[in-house]
């Protein structure tokens, strides 16, 4: 195959080069795709943590093979066409720097999928692992110990609205909240609800975290805010900056939404329920600043779990 220049479907230049002729099987591709993601110092973190990860996604995507038989073709020969596809988004990950999920429009949370585009962040929540883990259960210690009881949940961010859609998964009798200030944000969560088939149980609201919702009550509500501080967002690699700003950016500190969640939201739950909120850093200052607050706390510290205080008003409307 001769040099030349492709063109994807976002019409973006990338050249392929003329070497290409010899890169026959999955695992020619693979090796390729290592080899050229550590030349050019890519940043991970949408999903995978480092370019052996990064390629097998890509190439499987490409291909839509599952874990499991992208071992089994790594000798697989592939059509001319297919090595293009591939080597178009081998080079587009490394001459746009945009997250892998971006380029396939795919991204995973424990083996589900949802579509994302650049209109939401890459899923990549803790409160999403917990869902499956350790949140729900008869075990002791779990969160939540009667998961089918539980009747009305809220999701505040929800982004894609991969949450909302876990959280209705693991708890099959509750109608799910998912609130988030972006309407773009919100046609791609309403996409993903559509294709979970869950439209008759998740409620989409457009506004700023919990002012849609003031009137409610519910037995769970999940938050993974915006939570990067001023510093850090300065300091984002550029595959980050491809991200919705408003998505990330948490303020001064990474703690201004999560401050005006902990200032609301027990007013909101019903006895017994709870709050699961991420906020990547900032342990130490949320107990210094809500001293009288009890937090329960999950993933190295990057999430709390704090059941409604005892004698917090509760709504009732």
């Amino acid at each position: 195959m001769n040099a030349s220049v492709r063109r994807t479907p976002n019409t973006e230049s990338v050249h392929v080069d003329a070497d290409i002729a010899e890169l026959l099987t999955v695992r020619d591709l693979y090796r390729y795709a290592v080899s050229r993601f550590g030349a050019h110092n890519l940043v991970y973190g949408h999903g995978t943590t480092n370019a052996v990860d990064e390629a097998a996604f890509i190439i499987s995507e490409s291909l839509h093979l599952t874990p499991d038989s992208f071992a089994t073709l790594l000798d697989a020969r592939l059509l001319a066409a297919e090595r293009v596809a591939i080597l178009d988004l081998i080079n587009l990950r490394i001459t746009s720097r945009r997250p892998a999920s971006y380029l396939v429009a795919k991204a995973y949370i424990r083996g589900v999928p949802f579509y994302v585009d650049q209109r939401v962040i890459v899923p990549r929540s803790f409160i999403g692992h917990m869902l499956q883990s350790k949140l729900i259960g008869s075990a002791r210690g779990a969160l939540v110990r009667q998961p089918q009881k539980l009747s009305r949940v809220l999701d505040l961010c929800t982004g894609s609205g991969c949450l909302a859609i876990l959280a209705a998964r693991c708890f099959p009798a509750a109608i799910v909240d998912a609130v988030d200030l972006s309407v773009d944000a919100l046609a791609v969560a309403k996409r993903n609800v559509d294709d979970a088939g869950l439209a008759h149980r998740i409620r989409l609201l457009h506004g700023d975290l919990l002012d849609p919702v003031l009137t409610e009550t519910y037995d769970l509500i999940l938050s993974n805010p915006p939570y990067v501080s001023a510093a850090d967002m300065d300091a984002l690699p550029q595959e980050y900056r491809h991200e919705p700003r408003m998505a990330l950016a948490g303020g001064a500190d990474g703690l201004d939404f999560v401050r005006a969640i902990l200032n609301r939201a027990p007013a909101l739950l019903r006895k017994n329920g709870g709050l699961l909120c991420e906020i990547g850093a900032g342990r130490s200052t949320l107990e210094r600043e809500y001293s009288k607050l009890i937090f329960r706390w999950f993933e190295s510290d990057a999430v709390f779990w704090l059941k409604r205080p005892a004698g917090s008003r509760r709504r009732t409307t």
